[in-house]
């Protein structure tokens, strides 16, 4: 990775808003976990993290992701909350970065048309007896790969670099170069969460938040709808 790329940081309860993936699944996912072995015995083993995040767990006194940790593990739980098994998304990853040879490849641009290739290999790696009816989970997954999943992610080449959560409203954006990669006003680059905080500390009086900020009101409003999406 680029020494002077942009990461952004999030919290693990910052992440959970924005992608809908409950933290603990994120500490899991990406941090690893001990889990216990065969009944009667008390003999521990670790499950390691689905990739190594953009910053190690050490890094921080509470774990934090980066922007593309954010965008793949948003991905990884679309793919977990319709059914895929999680054994089947790590050796989706594996199979995926073999063949790009990249670290993030559910988030880069050539998953949208190789992905289907790549599933089809991870389930033969990964049958293990355990997993059964191949035809409908193939038939599951290639209905789920399709490009509303990626619609608000811009690309530089086939690394996202910015995305829009509401890919209809182009005036809220994260993009790890601009505050830290939390969600922005685009052109302002003022950070939604303290527009969100004036508008209330203002008694909810858009536009005098919005003389505060020098924004127009239109931004200010997408702000709060933003906001009080998240907090919903």
């Amino acid at each position: 990775m680029n020494e002077n790329e942009a990461l952004g940081i999030y919290a693990l309860h910052e992440a959970e808003r924005l992608t809908g993936v409950k933290a603990r699944s994120l500490r899991r996912w990406l941090f690893g976990y001990l889990y216990a072995g065969r009944k009667g015995r008390s003999d521990k083993h670790f499950s390691n993290p689905l990739w190594t995040p953009q910053y190690s767990g050490e890094a921080f006194s509470e774990p934090v992701v980066g922007f593309r940790d954010l965008l793949e593990a948003r991905v990884v739980g679309e793919f977990v909350k319709a059914g895929v098994p999680l054994i089947v998304v790590r050796a989706c990853l594996q199979s995926a970065r073999e063949l790009f040879g990249i670290n993030y490849p559910f988030t880069a641009h050539r998953f949208l048309t190789d992905g289907r290739t790549i599933y089809r290999e991870a389930l033969k790696a990964a049958d293990d007896g355990a997993l059964l009816n191949l035809r409908s989970r193939q038939f599951a997954f290639e209905s789920f790969i399709r490009p509303s999943l990626y619609a608000g992610i811009e690309y530089s080449g086939t690394v996202a670099r910015r995305w829009f959560p509401d890919s209809k409203v182009k005036s809220i954006a994260l993009d790890p170069a601009i505050a830290f990669g939390k969600p922005h006003v685009v052109d302002a680059g003022v950070p939604t969460a303290a527009v969100y905080s004036t508008y209330l500390a203002e008694g909810k009086d858009a536009a005098r938040t919005a003389k505060i900020f020098e924004l127009d009101k239109r931004q200010i409003d997408a702000a709060i709808r933003f906001e009080e999406r998240l907090a919903a």
